[in-house]
């Protein structure tokens, strides 16, 4: 609007205001000026890879003339809860949600539906509704078996036989993110051949994905599990060869307490073979360190990008095409969905994968 690159007296400037709030019925008042207001909710501000979404979100939206209110919420339901209602309060036109709890947003996602407003479940699938428009991700199950390859890659499974068998421990994603059964799932089919065959073994036997599973994905939690593990069943010569991991901040926390245990260092134990997801510049350093092995590459930006197509696709009214109506069911719905491509990246290409690309700089990196 070009009057607001004039100067003009404050008392004209917000008549001016007031008059649009009622012109728009209260809705494109929310957004000031541009295309439409979209309403983008991450789940926490915490965690560099939601950090990254969600500026690729805003800022790919923001240059098509969109105006866009995206929250943070902490890893607290309420609060996700009460910024959507907000969001509908407001009139956006699109919402995308990444979800704390996939299964805990049914009314606002009933709302959401009550006032036409499309919602995009984005990287998380929405649960139990019907209520969910779209769903954008890496195919899932995919991303699982990449984290199956790398164990089977970094242990050298394949030349591994029964009379010596790999020693792994294995951790899951949160149980309250459907994002974690395709990684288990995908994971497990790639190494349950090698399970049946004795060439891996799991000495806690702790293999369930309920019993494995790290709740909110918390590091933490996920490295006093890792001691609990090591202190109860790697006495004597057990010692451990891999660890399956969902998330780098997992990975990073796991070494960590083998390291506290005399992993890596001079007792001639090495640290066990662990990978990860999300490729955090931390795991870029510890791969480069020669300490993870291997991180898999989700590159938020290729995400981004695919989800202000989709949210500008709904805007011009058109219908989108090319999707995936098959392979995706929140347990009231097939969602359609956009499946984006991962990659596993090691010491060995991070130059090509990381650094060419410009997902990290070398400066990020430390070098």
């Amino acid at each position: 609007m070009k009057y607001m690159q004039k100067v003009f007296m404050t008392v004209f400037v917000m008549l001016v205001a007031v008059g649009t709030v009622f012109a728009n019925g209260g809705g494109e008042s929310q957004s000031g000026r541009g295309k439409g207001l979209i309403g983008v909710v991450m789940p926490t501000r915490s965690e560099e890879r939601w950090i990254k979404d969600g500026n690729a979100v805003k800022e790919g939206l923001e240059k098509l003339g969109y105006t866009v209110d995206l929250q943070y919420s902490d890893d607290d339901i309420p609060t996700q809860s009460r910024q959507i209602d907000d969001m509908i309060t407001k009139g956006v036109k699109v919402l995308v949600i990444a979800s704390i709890d996939g299964s805990a947003l049914s009314n606002q996602l009933a709302n959401a539906a009550a006032a036409k407003i499309p919602v995009i479940s984005y990287d998380r699938l929405l649960m139990q509704s019907r209520n969910v428009d779209y769903y954008v991700s890496f195919d899932n199950y995919k991303v699982g078996g990449q984290m199956g390859d790398i164990l089977i890659t970094g242990l050298k499974l394949a030349q591994a036989t029964a009379a010596k068998p790999v020693i792994v421990e294995l951790f899951a994603g949160s149980p309250d993110d459907n994002n974690s059964v395709g990684f288990y799932q995908g994971a497990m089919d790639k190494l349950q051949p090698y399970f049946d065959k004795g060439v891996l073994q799991v000495p806690s036997g702790q293999i369930n994905r309920a019993v494995i599973g790290t709740l909110r994905w918390d590091a933490a939690e996920a490295q006093k599990r890792m001691e609990n593990l090591l202190s109860a069943y790697y006495s004597g010569d057990v010692v451990l060869n891999g660890i399956l991991s969902p998330y780098d901040p997992i990975s990073l926390a796991c070494l960590e307490a083998c390291k506290a245990v005399g992993y890596g260092s001079t007792s001639g134990k090495p640290l066990p073979i662990v990978g990860g997801q999300d490729c955090i510049v931390a795991s870029v350093k510890s791969i480069l360190a020669g300490e993870q092995y291997a991180t898999v590459l989700k590159d938020t930006r290729a995400l981004g990008a695919a989800t202000v197509t989709l949210v500008d696709t709904l805007m011009q009214g058109k219908t989108p095409t090319g999707l995936d109506t098959t392979s995706y069911n929140n347990g009231a719905k097939i969602v359609p969905s956009l499946l984006l491509d991962s990659v596993i990246v090691t010491k060995d290409n991070v130059q090509s994968a990381v650094i060419d690309t410009g997902y990290h700089t070398k400066a990020e990196l430390g070098l």
